[in-house]
């Protein structure tokens, strides 16, 4: 494959080795708000971590939860009245 005369070489701008003193002040939280804003994190207590290992584990029990509150909140149905 030949090279393409039109096309400048890529320079390579990166060192051997940085330094952390060469990357300047880390800020603590610099993208927290903006990660929060695109996701629903929650931090569970370390006693609800104990019994819900996994987000699936926490997920299956909120989702029947759910069932469970929808189910009583809704109306019993009324029988038809001949009329």
């Amino acid at each position: 494959m030949k090279k393409d005369k039109l096309t400048p070489p890529i320079e390579d701008d990166l060192r051997p080795e940085y330094r952390r003193e060469d990357l300047g002040k880390g800020v603590r939280g610099k993208y927290y708000e903006a990660y929060t804003k695109g996701t629903n994190l929650v931090l569970l207590s370390p006693d609800v971590a104990t019994a819900f290992p996994t987000a699936d584990s926490v997920n299956e029990a909120l989702r029947s939860l759910i069932k469970v509150a929808q189910a009583s909140t809704r109306r019993p149905r009324q029988p038809k009245t001949l009329s």
